[in-house]
């Protein structure tokens, strides 16, 4: 890939919070920024100098968008891979790929890919209509969690199932959608390991988050993780174990289930920057952002190395709303310019640096 200098344009499908951030970090290494999204007066499109507002399978507004772009990336993985066959198609580069993209999109799919490789999951399995959950149910153990297939994030599109009367209300909850039911795993906590990979095949990963959820959205990640070095060194490995084998180009999640002996279960993995990251711009030498927007231009990586031990709280819903003058000094804040506080709704962030690395 022939390196993208400061000065050109860096296309980010989606108009979220990731995507304004990423436009944050391109604009700090000299780069314009294009939107192209659905939404009109999204979070990302007013930090970047163009955007597009179209459905992403409108093939002349996607034509138009890749033709003004240099490099096209995406800040969320449901993005239809037709989208990005179409920008590969103008003869501009699209990175993550369509395999990251296609693969993450479907559960099934998703873990069959992660267990290929060697990276194994909880038990699973594909679940097509009500009557499939009870013999599945008895082969995972007798619980498991019930989640679609496609389009599930935050909590939404699972439920959980304990016992086999309870087969049609579940498939219900999750809307009658083809689905995985997954084993109801005894962990001890979640962690993930966000990992960056060049065109040029360089690798390098960030300590591992332990992650905190609340009602299934994430509510805290800390790093370091508290885990041994050893579980760490695992986590690391399989992470770049699976950029290398999707050739992903970009920073990748992949998140983690840690049993009370050290084994690692893979949850799911997300082909993009991550909100378990966002602690990275504050406390290590380069961070999530900036490292995705250097993989993707084709510039060398820039070091990962934790400078501070941090902890990064979400601010959900009304905790958006936060005095800025309460702040302490080792506090830094981060708002996405969303208009309305709704519950649920992911608003902002606080990065907590704690104390200098010690390890």
């Amino acid at each position: 890939m022939t390196m993208i200098a400061p000065g050109r344009t860096i296309g980010i499908l989606g108009g979220g919070q990731l995507g304004r951030m990423l436009a944050s970090a391109a604009n700090q290494l000299g780069f314009d920024v294009h939107i192209f999204c659905p939404e009109t007066d999204s979070p990302a499109s007013r930090g970047a100098r163009k955007t597009w507002n179209a459905d992403y399978l409108d093939a002349d507004a996607m034509r138009e968008f890749a033709k003004s772009c240099d490099v096209v990336t995406l800040e969320f993985e449901n993005i239809p891979v037709e989208a990005t066959d179409l920008i590969a198609s103008c003869g501009v580069a699209v990175h993550p790929g369509p395999r990251s993209l296609a693969i993450s999109q479907d559960r099934a799919e998703e873990k069959a890919f992660l267990n290929r490789i060697g990276i194994p999951t909880a038990p699973y399995e594909v679940i097509e209509s009500a009557g499939n959950i009870p013999p599945a149910l008895k082969r995972v153990g007798g619980t498991g969690v019930l989640k679609t297939r496609r389009d599930g994030y935050d909590g939404k599109g699972q439920t959980w199932v304990r016992a086999a009367d309870e087969a049609q209300a579940a498939w219900s909850a999750i809307g009658e959608a083809p689905a995985v039911l997954e084993a109801a795993i005894p962990f001890e906590c979640e962690i993930s390991v966000i990992v960056a990979r060049s065109s040029a095949g360089q690798t390098l990963s960030w300590a591992p988050p332990r992650n905190m959820h609340e009602d299934g959205i994430l509510a805290r990640s800390v790093a370091p993780s508290g885990l041994s070095k050893a579980v760490e060194t695992e986590a690391r490995e399989k992470a770049m174990k699976l950029v290398d084998a999707l050739d992903h180009v970009g920073v990748l999640a992949l998140e983690f289930f840690v049993l009370s002996d050290g084994t690692l279960l893979a949850n799911e993995f997300a082909p993009r920057v991550h909100n378990s990251g966002h602690w990275t711009p504050e406390a290590c030498q380069t961070g999530q952002f900036e490292q995705h927007i250097r993989a993707i231009c084709g510039w060398p990586l820039g070091d990962t190395r934790r400078l501070h031990d941090a902890e990064m709280r979400n601010l959900i819903g009304n905790e958006g709303l936060v005095d800025p003058t309460k702040l302490n000094a080792d506090e830094t804040l981060t708002l996405y310019g969303k208009r309305d506080a709704r519950p649920g709704r992911k608003m902002g962030h606080i990065t907590r640096r704690i104390a200098p690395r010690k390890d």
